[in-house]
């Protein structure tokens, strides 16, 4: 059996004309990256956190003088609230020898001449993280110096974080 002859046509172009997505896929492209753009220089405010401005004076809170008081090198009181300030580990004031006591004091100390140094600003906005023993944990600085920072540079704390072994002091001298 003989096959029927085929006739071939050919397909009529559309006048040139690409697709709508196909003509739209340059401007949809420059959006989206004009948008990620924008976000990646906000990201430095979107994390910076929320914090707050705080004007309290402070005394040691064996004085328990003002409306803030300073536990040890690490732990602050301000009215009821209990705050555990992160970003570092200070020695313990009932330590497990004379040098760990000693530097807790001064580690308090200069904690409190910190903290009225000036107003100051502290982060978590109204629902702060809590530690295991209630305390909220916050965060604190001056413009952009840290209290952290300041501490550790002193050589009143430690650094926390990944990896962090605590205590050691009685192995320090100074």
């Amino acid at each position: 059996m003989v096959k029927p002859p085929r006739f071939h046509t050919k397909r009529r172009r559309r006048s040139g004309r690409r697709p709508l997505w196909r003509r739209l896929q340059p401007l949809v492209t420059f959006l989206f990256l004009l948008g990620v753009g924008a976000l990646i220089m906000r990201m430095p405010v979107m994390f910076e956190g929320d914090y707050a401005p705080v004007e309290t004076r402070f005394t040691l809170c064996s004085d328990r003088n003002s409306q803030g008081c300073v536990i040890d090198g690490d732990t602050i009181m301000i009215g009821q609230r209990k705050i555990r300030i992160s970003g570092y580990n200070a020695p313990e004031l009932a330590g497990e020898c004379a040098d760990e006591t000693a530097l807790a004091r001064r580690s308090r100390d200069a904690l409190l001449a910190w903290l009225d140094d000036g107003v100051f600003q502290m982060d978590g906005g109204e629902d702060p993280p809590f530690d295991k023993y209630g305390r909220e944990l916050r965060v604190l600085k001056r413009g952009q110096n840290w209290l952290s920072d300041h501490m550790i540079e002193q050589g009143l704390a430690q650094e926390s974080g990944w990896g962090f072994e605590r205590g050691g002091w009685c192995d320090q001298t100074g």
